[in-house]
C-alpha cells in the first residue's frame, strides 16, 4: 500500500524514552500513519480507550505498570482486546517473548529499533487487522441477510398454511397456484441453505487467511496440487495404452488395405501424398511413446510432491531418508537445470547402505532439506554471477549429499555446495530468526531458523554449518535413529558451529 492508503490507520506508541518516541513518531508519520504517543502504561490505557488505535507499539520496561501489565489490561477490555500489540523490548530471553505472546501480543521488535523492520511488521499486522475487519463486516452483512431470509421464509410459510386451508374451497386453478407457492418456498429454503453454506465457507476462509499470514502452508499446497493433477494424469496415462493398441489396429487395417488395394482412387492417393501418410504412420507411434514418457515423468513428479508434502501431525514415524532427499531434489529439479547465465548444477549423492529409516516427522524433515538445498542453489548462482570466467573454479556448479551411520546410533546427512562460502561473522548468525544476506524480496531470514528448531528442539538432533570463503559451505544434520521420550524446552539457536 502507498502512504495515502495508510492515512486511515492510527498507531499508539507507548515508550517512556522521549528519544524513541520522537524517532518513531517522525518515521511513522512520514510513512503515512496517524500517530498517537504515551509515556506511561496508565496514559496508554486512557488514550487507547478513547482513541481506539488500529495498532499499539508497546515498550516493556516502563515506570509504573510495565508493558506486560499494560497489555493484560488492554486485553481484558472488550473495547481494546482486539487491537494488535507489538512489544518493543531490549529483553531477548525466550521466556519474555513467550510471556508477551501469552498475554495476547502479535509480535515483538528488539531494541535498538530498526525503522524499516518496524514499518514492515506494522504494515503486515495492519493488513491482517484490516482484512479481519473486512471479513467481520462481511460476516455481519451475511448474517443480516440470513435473518431477512428467515423472516421472509416465516411469512411464506404462514401464507402457505392459509392457502392450504382454502384448497378445498378453491378450484383446480387455485390448487396449481398453491403448488407453485410451495415450490417457491422450497427454492427459498435452498437459498437459505446456500447462504448458510457460504457463511461457513467465509468463516473457514477467514481462519485460513489469518493462518497463512503467519506462515505459508507449503506442504498442504503441494499435496493439493499433486492430488488434483494425479487423477487426470492417471486417466491420460491409463488411456494411452488403449490409444496405442487402437492406433496399431488401425495401422494394421490400413496396411492390409494398401496390400490388397495397391491402386487406390486418385482422390485417396492425392490426399495420402498431401498429408504424407507414410510419415504419419511412423511418427504416430513415436508420438504416443513420447506422450507415455511425459506422462510417466509427471507421475514421478506427483509422487515426489506427495511424498515431500506428507503430514504426520505430532506423531513420529519411520521415514526413508534417501527417498525424502530424492523427493526434495525432484521438486527442485527445475532450478538445477541449465540456464543462460550458468551450466547445469550437478548433484552427487553418496548414500550409505547402512542408512535405511529414521524415526522423525517426515514432512518437517523434508522442509529442512528444502531450505538447505535451496540455499545451496542460491549460493552457487550468486557465486556464478559475481565471478568472471578466470576466477570461478573449474567446476563450481556442484552439490554433494552424503549419509552415514555413526556409532552413537545417529544418522548424519551432509549437504555441501561449491558456492562462494560465508564469513565467520555471518556463519555465527545464520540460525538467528530474520537474519539474511539476500536482497529484499529474495529471503525472509527464517528458513534456517525454522530448520534449527525442527532438527534440534523437535528431534533432539544437531545442525552444524562449516564454511571456507571461496570454497563453499557444508551443512551437517545429525538425527537420532530412534526418538526417546524427553522434555523439550524452548531454547535459542546455538552458534552455527555448535
Amino acid at each position: 500500500m502507498s502512504s495515502l492508503q495508510w492515512q486511515q490507520n492510527s498507531i499508539l506508541i507507548v515508550d517512556d524514552n522521549p528519544n524513541n518516541l520522537a524517532v518513531l513518531f517522525d518515521f511513522l508519520t512520514a510513512s503515512g500513519f496517524k500517530v498517537l504517543v504515551a509515556r506511561t502504561g496508565e496514559s496508554a490505557l486512557t488514550k487507547a480507550e478513547y482513541s481506539l488505535p488500529d495498532l499499539i507499539l508497546l515498550d516493556v520496561l516502563m515506570p509504573g505498570i510495565d508493558g506486560f501489565e499494560t497489555c493484560q489490561h488492554l486485553k481484558a477490555k472488550d473495547s481494546t482486546k482486539d487491537i494488535p500489540i507489538i512489544f518493543m523490548t531490549a529483553l531477548d530471553e525466550t521466556e519474555n517473548k513467550v510471556k508477551g505472546f501469552d498475554l495476547g501480543a502479535v509480535d515483538y521488535v528488539t531494541k535498538p529499533i530498526q525503522n524499516e523492520e518496524v514499518l514492515a511488521r506494522v504494515k503486515a499486522h495492519l493488513s491482517i487487522r484490516n482484512l479481519t475487519k473486512k471479513l467481520q463486516d462481511q460476516n455481519e452483512q451475511m448474517q443480516q441477510e440470513i435473518a431477512d431470509r428467515q423472516l421472509a421464509q416465516v411469512s411464506l410459510r404462514q401464507l402457505a398454511e392459509q392457502l392450504e386451508k382454502r384448497v378445498a374451497e378453491r378450484t383446480a386453478e387455485l390448487s396449481d397456484t398453491n403448488d407453485r407457492l410451495k415450490q417457491e418456498v422450497k427454492e427459498r429454503q435452498q437459498v437459505q441453505e446456500n447462504l448458510q453454506k457460504s457463511l461457513l465457507e467465509l468463516q473457514q476462509a477467514q481462519t485460513l487467511l489469518i493462518q497463512n499470514e503467519k506462515m505459508s502452508a507449503l506442504g498442504q499446497m503441494v499435496a493439493g496440487i499433486a492430488h488434483e493433477i494425479n487423477n487426470p494424469v492417471n486417466f491420460i496415462c491409463g488411456n494411452l495404452n488403449y490409444v496405442r493398441d487402437y492406433t496399431q489396429d488401425i495401422l494394421t487395417v490400413l496396411n492390409l488395405y494398401q496390400k490388397h488395394y495397391p491402386d487406390p482412387p486418385v482422390e485417396i492417393e492425392t490426399k495420402a501424398d498431401a498429408v504424407d501418410l507414410q510419415f504419419i504412420k511412423k511418427d504416430l507411434i513415436k508420438m504416443l511413446d513420447s506422450m507415455q514418457v511425459g506422462g510417466d515423468r509427471i507421475r514421478e513428479l506427483i509422487f515426489s510432491m506427495r511424498y515431500f508434502s506428507r503430514q504426520e501431525g505430532l506423531e513420529m514415524k519411520q521415514i526413508n531418508l534417501h527417498e525424502s532427499i530424492d523427493s526434495t531434489l525432484m521438486i527442485l529439479k527445475n532450478r538445477l537445470k541449465f540456464k543462460p547465465n550458468r551450466p547445469t548444477i550437478e548433484v552427487i549423492k553418496k548414500y550409505s547402505s547402512q542408512v535405511v529409516t529414521v524415526e522423525c516427522l517426515g514432512g518437517e524433515i523434508n522442509q529442512v532439506f528444502m531450505n538447505i538445498l535451496a540455499n545451496a542453489i542460491d549460493a552457487i548462482e550468486e557465486f556464478s554471477i559475481q565471478g568472471n570466467t578466470d576466477e570461478i573454479k573449474p567446476n563450481p556448479y556442484l552439490i554433494q549429499i552424503s549419509t552415514e551411520l555413526s556409532k552413537y546410533n545417529t544418522v548424519t546427512i551432509k549437504i555441501s555446495d561449491s558456492g562462494a562460502g560465508i564469513s565467520e561473522e555471518v556463519r555465527g548468525k545464520i540460525f538467528d530468526p530474520f537474519f539474511t544476506t539476500k536482497p529484499i524480496g529474495k529471503g525472509t531470514g527464517i528458513g534456517l531458523s525454522i530448520s534449527w528448531h525442527i532438527v534440534v528442539e523437535k528431534h533432539g538432533g544437531m545442525l552444524r554449518c562449516t564454511s571456507i570463503p571461496g570454497k563453499g559451505t557444508e551443512f551437517a544434520i545429525e538425527l537420532p535413529i530412534q526418538q526417546q521420550v524427553r522434555d523439550i524446552t524452548a531454547s535459542s539457536p546455538q552458534p552455527a558451529g555448535y
